[in-house]
């Protein structure tokens, strides 16, 4: 197949973020397909095109940060969308496969689509727009109902669609009971983390705060929806239960220096939480592999544990275990496999007890992380998911009677 792939944010393993795109486009290539990806250029300032493990990547130059005002980030999402349906537009291809966030990128995915008679997938990463209405992106009413018919048309010109979660999918099922749903939920690279160990003990050595200490490490966005004050807040209040728990935040977003100042007058800031910014997937290996504890953190609205971060299966990759403090369908994963750990949404002090105790047990972490290693290999292998994603591509084409 000749598939052109519209994901506003692709990164590749060089560059800090997430590489479900990357991974599963490289996977396409190696496939026998012809992948052109198209892409903004956060820090670009003119067109180009490269070559990444076969993907052919048009590169837009499109601003982007997770710093910037919800107004300026649909400037930029409606800035792609105007971009890339030019590129896509001109493009030969058998089939358009458009990945979420933002939704907006349905918008030059159906227009490719529609020039070249070709059906069109839908990756959908969290649920548009019922979560940016929670987390109040979306206030007016006519932005909200603007919101809603741009779903509504995005999925109706859909061939199909992924969801990220199950969660997603009920909520897409139970709203356009007429669309063909598949979970395809990010995934564990367990190759990238096959000498992970190494490489954290290396990390460990070289870092004179950590040594042997107990890691617990966040990796990820510090936007407002993610509530990482809740880790400042836990740090606080282990510095004076036991204060060789070290806590790590790797990541950049609007709320960084909120935290950090918030850290800086709790008096943790570089005593037992560390904020030390954004590195690249390749990087970021080892320090999962040096942590005991990873963590995924949200604010407590319900509909952010429909999510499907990405740096979960980062840990569980690494055989690292997890701690969440949101509902949904990752903390009811890690009661039931005994992968981790379900903090309380709202007590960050009494997280930190809960942690502690679990940090202290050497048993209690063992069996964790041997579990999170089984979810790995059994059920989130990157290969593994591979495969229902690309057949649904290859069924879309063939209902399209291409």
């Amino acid at each position: 197949m000749h598939i052109t792939y519209l994901h506003q944010y692709f990164t590749t393993p060089d560059m800090a973020g997430g590489t479900r795109s990357f991974e599963f486009a490289r996977r396409l290539v190696e496939h026998g397909h012809q992948v052109h990806m198209v892409t903004g250029d956060r820090d670009g300032v003119r067109p180009r095109i490269s070559t990444e493990s076969g993907i052919v990547v048009h590169w837009l130059p499109v601003p982007y940060d997770n710093a910037m005002s919800y107004r300026r980030r649909l400037w930029s999402f409606l800035t792609f969308v105007c971009r890339s349906a030019i590129v896509a537009g001109r493009l030969r291809h058998d089939l358009v496969l458009a990945s979420s966030t933002p939704l907006t990128v349905a918008i030059p995915g159906a227009y490719a689509a529609w020039r070249r008679r070709v059906p069109m997938v839908l990756e959908v990463r969290d649920v548009w727009p019922e979560l940016p209405i929670a987390v109040g992106a979306l206030r007016s009413p006519v932005s909200r109902w603007a919101a809603h018919r741009l779903e509504a048309w995005a999925y109706r010109r859909a061939a199909h669609v992924i969801a990220l979660s199950p969660g997603m999918a009920a909520s897409i099922r139970r709203r356009f009971p007429q669309v063909p749903v598949t979970v395809v939920p990010n995934s564990s690279d367990r190759d990238r983390f096959a000498d992970a160990d190494r490489a954290g003990e290396s990390l460990r050595r070289a870092t004179p705060w950590l040594q042997d200490r107990p890691l617990v490490l966040y990796a990820g966005s510090l936007g407002l929806a993610n509530g990482v004050d809740y880790l400042a807040r836990m740090a606080a209040r282990l510095a004076g239960t036991d204060p060789d728990v070290r806590i790590a935040i790797l990541g950049d977003g609007r709320m960084r220096d909120e935290i950090r100042n918030l850290a800086a007058g709790l008096g943790v800031l570089d005593r037992n939480f560390f904020m030390l910014g954004p590195v690249s997937k390749a990087e970021v290996v080892a320090f999962f592999s040096a942590c005991d504890l990873a963590t995924s953190m949200f604010v407590n609205i319900r509909e952010l544990g429909d999510n499907s971060p990405n740096k979960v299966f980062d840990a569980f990759a690494a055989a690292r275990p997890v701690a969440v403090n949101h509902g949904g369908w990752i903390a009811e994963l890690l009661a039931e496999s005994g992968a981790g750990l379900v903090l309380p949404p709202d007590d960050p002090e009494g997280a930190a007890g809960t942690v502690s105790t679990f940090l202290r047990d050497p048993a209690a972490v063992t069996a964790a992380r041997a579990a999170a290693s089984g979810l790995a290999r059994d059920r989130f292998d990157r290969d593994l998911l591979y495969q229902d994603f690309e057949r649904v591509l290859t069924e879309a084409v063939a209902q399209a009677g291409r």
